[in-house]
């Protein structure tokens, strides 16, 4: 009995329970009220469950399903059989170093903010499955990314909630002495010390530098308090402890990585510290660089050129100065190696170029944003033609198991193995869809639509709304006998993300008229779901998400637009499986890639888009739509006018004729045909499975 009690506390701390559905329906079952209450943390249920609940639950049938759950992760973490075994069997021995500033693993641990933290979440745990020796490097940030909240005029505001390590299923890194291991860098004039946690993702590890120790002075405690918290001193402060920092703990931990990945310029100080180590072996200036070179690989992610991190070379200079006179560095060299202008060093410092510059292989994450990457980066290579631009593309995905509800895993495992059959390929799915009956399809469609609709009731109900505006914000017309006006049978369209301006949230409102026609339409009816934060010192943000407020409020609007608040991963979890068209009207081409549609596909949702990120690649006219052909034009105002043209051109009259054209037993044979299309081309290809053999076969691997 007691080994099976501690199997479960040892489930509890790897997170391979969050995309394993039994697992996580195992620990909701102790207790399904706390369950909610503390935020799928199954750390902290065991806390409310006793031992004498334990001992009597392990005698029912809970304890024949926690024994095959064991069984099963302890297969998953002992396996050899694995892709990488097979395929790159050099990884399964040296480590993969992969240093990004966030990770959205799952909604309990807030390291996130949002989708290059998702991205690096499901990263992680596809090089898990696939049986990489993998290891990650973030901070951990004792305060998280904010809590939103809106007040009675919808305007976001920001709560930062303490998260515990004791919560949380980390554990203190520490030396063979059992004591805590300290490392220590040099910022300014200071010498500044951090500790280290780890949480365990199936196979792999992730590594949390924390300054929050008393060794430091009390402003440099904080410099992990929150992911991308404070002004540029704070910013490049956070950079610093990821990318040397996080160097120093490798080698205080004795792992020697076959490649260090750079996910996104924030840690390209990492190669500072690889440069400074070359140099102290004796290598001269150039030679050192170019060994660091063979060492890293980097993947930007930001086409706009205001997104990439820059410094002035007085904060380089007092940051940094104390480091670089130990390390041997001349600071006008290493200015030279993050100047986009080596000519001119009273420039900025630009983080990305450091990265693209002391890289083996570099990369955009779309092929369109390789494109873009390459016209952007092409004046610091000189180069005649952008094509020259050493940047490639590997488009990202998701990671499948973990975006599948339960309910669609149980759906699909009728008819074939598991989730990675039916994403293995076209030909794959093909087969298995072949199997599935459009009665079945719908009825998946349906419940999946349902459970949306009873999350947003219950969300709201519980106060998560805290606007006295919103007691009667779901009311019906008074006309009207129900009080829930969501309906699984109106065509349910979601948007959900963070509102930065240039995802254009509100462009769907632009002609009010035509969309109070479209979602009150007497036999084809619209519903809306928004959610999404604001970054907090982004106005413009926050306005949009102020004005889908007000409009949530109108009176033709009421019940049947909503704005969820505090989007999480749990949040987004629900809505990509419940809706039936995801919404995505970007400014192209500011989007790099974009998943959030990618994560519809198996739940038998289809994408709505602007040609921008991933869907040009994806989009072949039968599994989706698109909102214009790529038109660009340099006039804002233009630009958002043609968009929402085509936006309401293309969802009246394609659409919602479509998804309301129904066969003799109500069966929208036309609009599931296309699910099949999407389920059969988009899940096979758009998934972190693939997205991670690329990385490995073709920049992780040197031979």
């Amino acid at each position: 009995m007691r080994h099976i009690i501690e199997a479960l506390q040892k489930l509890s701390r790897n997170l391979w329970w969050s995309w394993d559905t039994e697992a996580k329906e195992l620990f909701k079952e102790l207790s399904p009220l706390v369950w909610e209450r503390v935020n799928h943390n199954p750390v902290e249920l065991l806390r409310h469950i006793s031992q004498d609940e334990l001992k009597a639950r392990l005698d029912c049938e809970f304890g024949k399903k926690l024994e095959s759950v064991k069984k099963r992760f302890e297969e998953y973490l002992t396996a050899k059989d694995t892709w990488a075994a097979k395929n790159a069997p050099s990884l399964t021995e040296k480590t993969v170093a992969y240093f990004s500033a966030e990770f959205g693993i799952h909604e309990s641990v807030r390291i996130y903010s949002g989708g290059l933290g998702v991205l690096s979440g499901d990263h992680i745990k596809s090089a898990s499955d696939l049986g990489l020796k993998f290891v990650g490097i973030t901070l951990f940030y004792k305060e998280g990314y904010f809590h939103q909240c809106l007040n009675q005029d919808g305007w976001q505001l920001e709560d930062y909630p303490l998260q515990y390590p004791e919560s949380l299923p980390l554990e203190k890194v520490t030396d063979p002495d059992g004591k805590d291991l300290i490392i220590s860098l040099d910022i300014a004039q200071n010498e500044v010390f951090a500790q280290a946690w780890y949480l365990n993702v199936g196979r792999a590890k992730l590594y949390l530098l924390d300054t929050n120790i008393p060794a430091n002075e009390s402003h440099y405690r904080d410099i992990c308090s929150r992911v991308y918290g404070g002004d540029q001193n704070m910013r490049i402060n956070q950079e610093i402890v990821l990318g040397i920092g996080g160097i120093k703990l490798l080698d205080a931990l004795g792992i020697d990585p076959a490649v260090y990945h750079m996910n996104e310029g924030h840690s390209a100080f990492l190669t500072t510290e690889l440069l400074a180590r070359e140099l102290a072996k004796g290598a001269e200036f150039e030679e050192a660089k170019e060994k660091v070179r063979q060492q890293c690989v980097f993947t930007t992610h930001t086409p706009v050129a205001a997104g990439h991190d820059r410094f002035s070379r007085d904060m380089m200079h007092y940051t940094l100065d104390r480091y670089l006179q130990k390390s041997g560095i001349a600071f006008d060299d290493f200015l030279r190696l993050g100047t986009e202008d080596p000519s001119n060093l009273h420039g900025l410092f630009t983080m990305t170029v450091l990265a693209l510059r002391l890289s083996r292989n570099a990369n955009g994450v779309s092929k369109l944003h390789g494109q873009v990457s390459r016209e952007m980066w092409q004046h610091i290579y000189a180069t005649a033609s952008p094509d020259d631009v050493p940047i490639g593309h590997i488009t990202n995905g998701v990671h499948t198991a973990s975006w599948s509800s339960g309910f669609t895993e149980k759906f699909w495992r009728r008819y074939t193995d598991s989730l990675d059959t039916l994403t293995a390929s076209q030909d794959e799915a093909m087969k298995v869809l072949a199997k599935v009956s459009d009665e079945e399809l719908w009825c998946l469609r349906y419940r999946l639509k349902r459970s949306l609709i009873d999350f947003i009731y219950r969300y709201l109900s519980n106060q998560l709304f805290h606007q006295h505006v919103y007691t009667t914000y779901l009311e019906a017309d008074s006309s009207k006998s129900s009080k829930n006006p969501l309906s699984p049978d109106v065509l349910t369209i979601g948007f959900a993300r963070r509102f930065a301006t240039y995802k254009r949230a509100p462009l769907i409102f632009s002609d009010i008229d035509r969309l109070t026609r479209i979602i009150n339409h007497p036999t084809m009816p619209v519903q809306i779901i928004f959610a999404g934060k604001a970054h907090p010192h982004d106005d413009a943000g926050k306005h949009y998400i102020q004005q889908i407020v007000e409009h949530t409020r109108l009176p033709q609007f009421k019940g049947k637009i909503i704005f969820l608040e505090n989007y999480n991963l749990g949040v987004a979890k629900r809505m990509i499986s419940g809706v039936d068209v995801w919404l995505n009207n970007p400014v192209r081409p500011m989007e790099a890639s974009g998943t959030s549609g990618q994560k519809t596909a198996l739940h038998g949702g289809l994408n709505f888009s602007i040609p921008d990120g991933w869907w040009p690649e994806a989009f072949n006219g039968e599994n989706g739509w698109s909102i214009g052909s790529g038109e660009q034009f340099e006039n804002h105002e233009a630009q958002n006018h043609h968009d929402a043209e085509k936006l309401y051109d293309v969802l009246e009259n394609q659409i919602i004729p479509t998804f309301y054209d129904r066969n003799v037993d109500n069966i929208p044979v036309k609009w599931l045909k296309k699910v099949r299309e999407a389920i059969a081309t988009i899940g096979p290809v758009y998934n972190t499975h693939r997205m991670v053999k690329d990385y490995t076969l073709k920049y992780y691997l040197t031979d």
